[in-house]
């Protein structure tokens, strides 16, 4: 074995144990005792070594090993056999997939920031994938908790209804009763690898990235996927960190529309010189009257007009122009307001 192998092999298990210790537990039993067994599983780290460094995360691998059949019966002996097995596979997969977490169960955070601008709105969202949460405006919403809202577009209650709890005692300062729908009049978006929410192979992609045991999370993205491909989503292929990519997405929306970027859990996957790059890119868009609406770990910056204490924050911040809005669950399970 190489000095590169043993660092892979080394990396591999530290991560996986890290995932099945603090990550997995709570929302998949089956993802914690196949992380757990590969952490101590030489073989298996050692096939998971020969995935592209970005590749190696367990949500993808597991995804991945599901999408090719590996047994989800039989304990973590069954599918240890099956990685052996099937590693070359695996590596051929990984060089043309990649993590992307398409939720529109965030669009239930989104929403109050979105409702705060004025339209018409342009929505942008970078590392789109699909482009489920370019959609806010064509789902139906259920706000419950400290408050309690029910909106839905235009045209009806929508086929994706997303519940999210509001906590905390500044929900009032929330303005509530005051939640309405975005006035959304053009929307694309820009990933490395876009997801055609109409290609049968794409659809099982996205599925498949579902955690097991999180009921009900595949068949809501099957239900977005669906008016996805019936909008027809403008979703460019490019860096969404490459300031002319963005550009082109920019220029191209309504002149008399607000352009506002989103990037919903998009920073943790970007480089340290990437993040920055596209945060001058924001800048400059935001000086030109554009918006910028994030949801980012607490940790991962600290460009937030108000600071942010990484260590006592609960979940993901949702911010508006730097501007700290809300704590909030990542997938947008519930939102805690914290701006006043």
């Amino acid at each position: 074995m190489t000095a590169a192998d043993q660092v892979a092999r080394d990396h591999v298990a530290e991560r996986y144990e890290r995932f099945a210790l603090v990550e997995a537990p709570g929302r998949s039993a089956l993802y914690a005792e196949w992380a757990s067994g590969v952490a101590t599983d030489a073989s298996a780290c050692d096939v998971i070594g020969r995935l592209p460094a970005d590749r190696r995360q367990p949500p993808l691998v597991f995804a991945l090993a599901r999408l090719r059949g590996a047994p989800e019966g039989g304990g973590y002996a069954a599918f240890a056999d099956w990685l052996v097995q099937h590693g070359d596979e695996l590596v051929a997969d990984a060089s043309v997939r990649s993590l992307q977490t398409n939720e529109p169960q965030r669009c239930a955070v989104l929403l109050p920031a979105l409702a705060a601008i004025e339209g018409p709105i342009a929505l942008i969202e970078l590392g789109a994938s699909a482009g489920l949460c370019l959609l806010l405006d064509r789902y139906s919403y259920r706000y419950g908790g400290a408050g309690s809202v029910a909106l839905d577009p235009a045209d009806g209650p929508s086929t994706v209804v997303l519940s999210c709890e509001l906590r905390g005692d500044r929900v009032s300062e929330m303005r509530v009763p005051e939640l309405r729908m975005p006035d959304i009049v053009w929307r694309a978006g820009l990933d490395l690898r876009p997801l055609d929410s109409s290609a049968p192979d794409d659809r099982r992609f996205a599925t498949a990235l579902v955690w097991p045991g999180e009921t009900g999370r595949a068949a809501r993205i099957d239900a977005a996927l669906d008016l996805a491909a019936a909008e027809r989503l403008r979703i460019d292929a490019g860096d969404a960190t490459d300031p002319e990519a963005l550009r082109l997405l920019v220029d191209a929306s309504p002149s008399e529309a607000t352009v506002v970027v989103s990037t919903p859990g998009l920073l943790p996957h970007v480089p340290r010189a990437g993040r920055e790059r596209l945060f001058d890119a924001l800048a400059e868009l935001r000086g030109e009257g554009a918006h910028w609406v994030s949801l980012d770990p607490p940790a991962l910056h600290q460009r937030w007009t108000t600071p942010v204490d990484a260590s006592g924050w609960p979940g993901f911040v949702l911010s508006h122009d730097e501007r700290v809005l809300a704590a909030a669950d990542p997938l947008g399970a519930w939102l805690e307001w914290r701006a006043s």
